[in-house]
C-alpha cells in the first residue's frame, strides 16, 4: 500500500533556510544594469518592499517565517510525502521511490509557497498592486491566489504561447481576481517594440518579465514580483525540503538521491537546498539532480556569465548559467521550464560541483509521467514530468546494479490544466521541439561585457 506520511502542524518549519550562510565561496553579486557596479538596497526599491529586498540579501542561515503567513500556509501545509510503491513495482527496481507532492495547495504547484509571503509583506508595506510574468500559469495563479487574500490588485503577463495553450490556467487567475494579458502586449513599451517588428512572436519569460518590470518601475503604487530565480523567492520554497526531511526520518528513510525539475530554480531549490546545505555542514553526500528540457538547456548548455533577467535589459546583470536573454526557446508545454537563465545560487552550486544538471526530451518526460499517473494516480504538470523521468532513469540505473538506493524527488503540481498536452501526446502529435543553434549562438554573442 502507498504509504503517506504527514507532519502535524505544530512541526511545520517556522524559518526558511538560507544557503548563503553554508556556501564554501559567496556567489557574485548582481550588477545594476547601467553602471555595471554591485547593486545596492536602494537599487531594488522601485521594484521590491524593504523587507524582500533584507531577504534577498540575507547571509543569516534561518529567516523567521512571520506567524500570518504560517497562518496561510496551514490550508495546505505540511504537504505529503508519499512512497510510491506501485511504481517501484512497475519498474520492477530495488529503489525506494519516494515524492514531496506539492500539488495539494489551492493553485496546485509549490508556488504559493513565495506567493504568500510575497503579497503578505507587500501588503504589511502599503502596496495595493502588483505586476508579474508566468509561462505555464503556475505562478500567476498562485500570486492571484495570494493577493486576494491580502486585497492586492495583480496583473499578470503571460507568455503568449501559454496563454493559448492552458486557457484554464487564465481562467483561474481571473477567478481570484487577477488581470491576465499576453506578452508579448501593447500596453508597455517593450511589449510594442516585439509586436512592431514580429506581430506574431510567441513571447517568453524573459519578455514578459520586461513587462511586468516596466509596469512596476513606472507606478509609484505598484510593485513587482518574481516566482523563481531570485534568492529570496528561493528561500521561501526552502519548506519543502525541510519537511521533506522530518518526514522522511519519520519514515525511517534517506534518500541517496534528490530530483527536482529546474527551469528557474525555485522548486529544485526548495527540495534540494536543506539537503545541500547539510552536506556542507558535515553531513552525509548525496547525489543531487537537476532536471531540465532539452529544448531550454540553461544549465547543461547555457553559459556561466553575467546576464540580463529580461530581453528589455531592465532587471540587474546576475551572474548564471544562460542562454542569452534575447534567446526564445520553442513552445513545449513545459512552461515553467522555458526561461533563458537558471537561478544564480543553483548556478552556483552546479560550478561548485554540488550538485548534477540533465537534460530530456519531452516525449520522454510524459512518457513519464503518464506511467506515474497509472500506478500513483495523480496526473503531473509538464514541468514535474521532467523530475519523474530523472526518478525513473535513476530507479532503473538501481534495477540494472542491483542496488537499492532510495530516490526522493519532487512533483511540483498536478497536470489539471494540461490535459491538452497530454492529449497531443497519447494521440502521437507531441513533437521534441528542438532550439535554434543559430538563434542561441546569436543570444549568447550578446551577452554583456562585464570588466573583471
Amino acid at each position: 500500500m502507498t504509504t503517506k506520511f504527514l507532519l502535524e502542524e505544530s512541526r511545520m518549519p517556522r524559518h526558511w533556510y538560507n544557503i548563503v550562510a553554508d556556501l564554501p565561496v559567496p556567489p557574485a553579486p548582481p550588477l545594476h544594469p547601467v553602471t555595471k557596479q554591485p547593486v545596492a538596497p536602494a537599487d531594488l526599491e522601485p521594484l521590491f518592499t524593504r523587507s524582500l529586498i533584507e531577504q534577498e540579501m540575507a547571509t543569516e542561515r534561518e529567516i523567521e517565517i512571520p506567524e500570518p503567513i504560517r497562518e496561510v500556509f496551514r490550508l495546505w501545509r505540511p504537504a505529503p510525502l508519499i512512497r510510491a510503491r506501485r511504481l517501484e513495482q512497475a519498474l520492477q527496481t530495488p529503489a525506494k521511490i519516494f515524492f514531496k507532492y506539492e500539488g495539494v495547495s489551492p493553485a496546485g504547484s509549490h508556488k504559493p509557497n513565495s506567493a504568500v509571503p510575497q503579497a503578505w509583506y507587500n501588503a504589511q508595506a502599503g502596496i495595493r498592486k502588483l505586476s508579474t510574468e508566468t509561462g505555464a500559469g503556475q505562478w500567476g495563479s498562485s500570486l492571484a491566489f495570494a493577493g486576494s487574500l491580502f486585497g492586492l490588485e495583480v496583473k499578470v503577463f503571460q507568455v503568449r504561447v501559454s496563454y493559448d495553450q492552458k486557457p484554464y490556467r487564465r481562467a483561474l487567475m481571473e477567478t481570484y481576481g487577477a488581470t491576465c494579458i499576453p506578452s508579448p502586449s501593447p500596453e508597455t513599451a517593450a511589449g510594442r517594440a516585439v509586436l512592431a517588428e514580429h506581430p506574431e512572436h510567441r513571447g517568453s519569460l524573459g519578455l514578459a518579465i520586461s513587462e511586468a518590470v516596466e509596469v512596476a518601475a513606472t507606478n509609484d503604487d505598484t510593485k513587482y514580483a518574481l516566482g523563481s530565480v531570485l534568492n529570496h523567492v528561493l528561500l521561501h520554497q526552502t519548506i519543502i525540503g525541510q519537511e521533506a526531511m522530518l518526514q522522511m526520518e519519520m519514515a525511517d528513510a534517506d534518500p541517496d538521491i534528490v530530483i527536482a525539475c529546474t527551469g528557474g530554480g525555485s522548486n529544485f531549490a526548495g527540495l534540494a537546498f536543506p539537503y545541500v546545505g547539510q552536506t556542507l555542514r558535515g553531513g552525509r553526500k548525496r547525489r543531487i539532480v537537476a532536471i531540465e528540457p532539452v529544448a531550454c538547456p540553461s544549465l547543461t548548455r547555457g553559459r556561466f556569465a553575467y546576464d540580463y533577467g529580461d530581453t528589455a535589459h531592465l532587471t540587474p546583470l546576475t551572474k548564471m548559467h544562460t542562454l542569452g536573454s534575447s534567446f526564445t526557446p520553442p513552445g513545449f508545454h513545459a512552461g515553467g521550464l522555458r526561461y533563458h537563465g537558471m537561478a544564480p545560487l543553483v548556478s552556483h552550486l552546479l560550478e561548485l560541483g554540488l550538485i548534477e544538471a540533465q537534460a530530456h526530451t519531452q516525449n520522454d518526460c510524459f512518457a513519464a509521467a503518464v506511467l506515474f499517473a497509472r500506478c500513483e494516480g495523480i496526473v503531473p504538470a509538464p514541468e514535474a514530468s521532467h523530475a519523474i523521468q530523472g526518478a525513473v532513469a535513476e530507479a532503473l540505473r538501481c534495477k540494472a546494479e542491483g542496488k537499492a538506493e532510495t530516490i526522493l524527488f519532487g512533483l511540483s503540481g498536478h497536470g489539471h490544466f494540461d490535459m491538452a498536452a497530454y492529449t497531443n501526446y497519447l494521440g502521437g502529435k507531441l513533437v521534441d521541439a528542438s532550439y535554434d543553434e543559430a538563434e542561441l549562438a546569436m543570444a549568447l554573442s550578446g551577452l554583456p561585457s562585464i570588466p573583471a
